[in-house]
């Protein structure tokens, strides 16, 4: 065998190689899932947003919630018996309020119980997908997020906020613009958010929850963590199965030369060495 065959075998295998490992991944992501079908006797839906990588190029994009993603999720509801309970996993940053609204009232819509796991981060409009779930288990250092509607890189709230502050001779008109459309965002989206919770709690605390997350009292990617969550009253435990720990690890971020976490992958026990 010469120099030159080795050569393009090398480089055969460098470009089958990312393809191997990927189809072993997704089927070892099938596993996962229909096991934890079978043990909870549920319909499993992912929403799960990662840096993932485009080809055989490695290159890493951003995901967040649209459309594509509302129509995957109401079409896996569609095909679920209205007896049959759904767990959905949250791991995003948010996305389309358009989008997650649309997910938000399918579950809503669904009869039997829904259930939202969160195992590290469900923001803005992920967490607009929580709360129409009957229930929401967080990891006990997962995080929500609030759902306050952004123009562009600016917070609503911030931008009717500014122009109340002013003379209205001192604005122009592209900022008279904005602080409507911002007012009227606002207002509908309390409107959305108390429709998901007034089944869930008294109207009137519904009513001030809703504001609380939709009016821009904390900034855009302000932490709500379990503990907080559960004083706001919403319905959330942090009894989280360790299947969804699997789960998660089978959505690796993409491979760097140098990982920036590195420990020994395995349990151990008091005395420190693994077993």
């Amino acid at each position: 065998m010469s120099i030159g065959d080795i050569f393009w075998i090398f480089l055969l295998f460098s470009f089958v190689q990312p393809w191997l490992r990927q189809r072993m991944l997704e089927s070892a992501r099938w596993k996962k899932i229909e096991e934890i079908e079978r043990k909870r006797g549920s319909r499993l839906i992912l929403l799960i947003h990662r840096q993932e990588t485009i080809s055989l190029l490695g290159i890493p994009i951003f995901r967040f919630i649209d459309i594509n993603d509302a129509e995957e999720v109401i079409r896996a509801i569609h095909l679920t018996d209205k007896n049959v309970p759904i767990d959905l996993v949250l791991h995003t940053p948010g996305g389309l309020v358009l989008a997650s609204l649309q997910i938000a009232r399918a579950i809503q819509a669904h009869p039997a119980k829904v259930t939202v796991f969160v195992p590290h981060y469900a923001m803005s409009g992920g967490t607009l997908i929580a709360l129409a779930a009957d229930e929401i288990v967080m990891d006990s250092h997962a995080v929500l997020g609030p759902v306050d509607p952004q123009l562009g890189e600016y917070p609503a709230a911030s931008i009717v906020k500014v122009a109340k502050s002013k003379n209205i001779n001192d604005l122009d008109d592209r900022t008279l613009i904005l602080a409507d459309i911002a007012e009227k965002a606002l207002t509908q989206l309390e409107k959305e958010v108390l429709e998901l919770l007034q089944d869930k709690m008294p109207f009137d605390q519904a009513k001030q929850l809703a504001a609380k997350l939709t009016q821009g009292i904390w900034t855009h990617d302000h932490p709500i963590s379990y503990h907080e969550a559960r004083d706001l009253g919403l319905p959330v435990s942090c009894n989280m199965p360790v299947e969804f720990y699997e789960l998660m690890t089978l959505f690796p971020q993409p491979v760097r030369q140098q990982p920036s976490v590195q420990y020994i992958p395995q349990p151990y026990r008091p005395s420190g060495a693994p077993n």
